[in-house]
C-alpha cells in the first residue's frame, strides 16, 4: 500500500479555490456503488506479465470495504480488462505502447478464459456482486463496458473507485465519471500504481478537477 500523501501545497490551492478540501457531506448509499477496476491475476499476481505489486498489499481493505458496503446496501462492481487474445480489438494501445516481441503474451493474458483474466483469488465475491468487462483504459468511454448499463439501471450517481493502476485506468474512469455527472470519490488506500509518484500525481489531479479523495473509512463515514 502507498504511504503518501497529498502534498499541503495542492491541499491549500483545493482549499483558496473552493473553499473546502472534500466536496461531499455525505454519500447517500443507495445511489452508491464500489467499482473495483482491474484487480485480475494479470495484475496482482508476482511475475505477472503486468504486474502491480501493490496491487497485493490493498487486497485486504477492498475486501474489507466491500463487505462493509454490501451489508449497507451497496452495490459492489468489478470491472475486469479483456481483450481479444491478438490485442486486434485495440491496436492503438497493443501496437504501439506494447513491444512487438511482448504484445502476444500481454493479449492472451487478458483474453477471455485465460486464468489471468480472471480476478486475483484472494478477492472476496459474493454472488450478489456485477461483474462487467472493459477492452479500453476507461470504462465509461461509449463501447467499452457496460458499466454505465449497469450504474443507470440501479439508480447510482456516487462512484467509489478502488483497483489498479491508480494513474491509468481508475483515473481514466474517474475523469470520464465526473464529466458525465457522477459524484466521484477515488480510494486512496483502496488504489494502487506502480509508485508512489505515479499514485500520489492522480489523486492530486482527481481532487483538485475529477472528484474526491478520501480512504476507505472517511467514504463509510460519509455514508447515510
Amino acid at each position: 500500500m502507498h504511504e503518501v500523501a497529498i502534498r499541503p501545497e495542492i491541499i491549500e490551492r483545493v482549499v483558496a479555490r473552493r473553499g473546502r478540501l472534500h466536496l461531499y457531506d455525505r454519500l447517500e448509499a443507495r445511489r452508491t456503488a464500489l467499482v473495483v477496476i482491474d484487480m485480475q491475476n494479470a495484475f496482482v499476481a508476482p511475475g505477472a506479465p503486468i504486474e502491480v505489486p501493490g496491487a497485493r498489499a490493498i487486497v485486504p481493505a477492498i475486501n474489507r470495504l466491500a463487505a462493509e458496503l454490501r451489508r449497507r446496501g451497496v452495490p459492489v462492481i468489478w470491472v475486469l480488462h479483456r481483450n481479444a487474445p491478438d490485442g486486434g480489438d485495440w491496436e492503438r494501445f497493443f501496437g504501439c505502447f506494447v513491444a512487438p516481441e511482448n504484445r502476444s503474451r500481454a493479449a492472451r493474458a487478458l483474453a477471455a478464459g485465460s486464468e489471468l483474466q480472471r480476478l486475483w483469488p484472494e478477492l472476496t465475491v459474493q454472488a450478489s456482486d456485477v461483474v462487467v468487462t472493459k477492452n479500453r483504459y476507461s470504462a465509461l468511454i461509449p463501447g467499452a463496458s457496460s458499466l454505465a448499463d449497469v450504474l443507470r439501471a440501479k439508480g447510482i450517481d456516487t462512484l467509489l473507485i478502488a483497483g489498479t493502476k491508480t494513474n491509468v485506468c481508475c483515473e481514466c474512469t474517474a475523469r470520464d465519471a465526473m464529466m458525465l455527472d457522477y459524484q466521484v470519490v477515488l480510494l486512496s488506500d483502496c488504489t494502487a500504481a506502480l509508485s508512489d509518484d505515479e499514485h500520489r500525481a492522480t489523486l492530486e489531479n482527481v481532487i483538485q478537477q475529477f472528484g474526491d479523495v478520501m480512504t476507505a473509512d472517511q467514504a463509510l463515514a460519509l455514508l447515510i
